[in-house]
């Protein structure tokens, strides 16, 4: 081989290997989050105390899908399962509780009750039966929810595969949900999960809540909506 071919060869690779330098990764670029948006769904849900199946069920998409995320997500917070994950607690880089104005009190007082959940055995039966016999206002339904106005306070229906008798919940109002976390915890309560977001209405508006028992075991939650940038209600 002559040196002029070599040397023809010699510059070509190089060249390949620039242009190789050149291109982008493969792959995703890294969120700037410390998780990716579909990672922070499924976090969220876990928290809400949805099996694999129900957060598939309720985001169509795979339970192998589910079970990925919740993997990832477990490996990058350092967390050991979901025990751990359903009390660990931050809020989305970006989201209203991260833009929306803070509370500088520290003296937490909790509201009027916001929500009652009740379990029913068939949501179809149950959301004509409030709806035309009690006459209260439909305000929405969510596959197997049904919420509805009870003057101010809204009852949540929730279809459960046991039918009814599971024990009521009172959702206690908060202006901050992150700082009554805080308080609630230095005061001895011991949250079975850590404030979480459930749902994101139309015009930005956030609901989160956060879960915890009373001394019998019975449960409770405080609940918080908040848009960007502006205060919680």
């Amino acid at each position: 081989m002559s040196n002029c071919r070599w040397v023809g060869k010699f510059a070509s690779r190089r060249t390949s290997i620039g242009h190789m330098k050149g291109k982008r990764p493969r792959g995703r670029p890294p969120h700037a989050d410390v998780l990716t948006p579909s990672e922070w769904r499924t976090v969220h849900a876990v928290q809400h105390g949805m099996s694999n199946v129900d957060i598939a069920r309720r985001r169509g998409v795979s339970v192998n899908a589910v079970k990925y995320h919740v993997a990832n997500a477990l490996a990058k917070l350092g967390l050991r399962d979901r025990k751990a994950l359903r009390a660990w607690f931050r809020a989305p880089r970006g989201g209203a509780l991260v833009t929306g104005e803070r509370t500088m009190d520290t003296t937490v007082t909790l509201g009027a009750i916001g929500q009652i959940a009740r379990s029913v055995g068939d949501i179809q039966a149950s959301e004509k039966w409030y709806r035309d016999v009690l006459g209260l206002p439909h305000l929405y339904t969510f596959g197997t929810l049904a919420f509805f106005d009870c003057g101010g306070t809204r009852l949540m229906l929730s279809q459960e595969k046991g039918g009814a008798g599971k024990e009521s919940i009172l959702y206690l109002r908060v202006a901050d949900i992150a700082a009554a976390h805080d308080a609630l915890k230095s005061r001895g309560v011991t949250f079975t999960h850590a404030p979480h977001l459930i749902h994101r209405h139309a015009d930005g508006t956030e609901e989160w809540m956060a879960f915890f028992e009373d001394p019998d075991g019975r449960p409770l939650a405080v609940m918080a909506q908040v848009r960007k940038g502006l205060p919680a209600p």
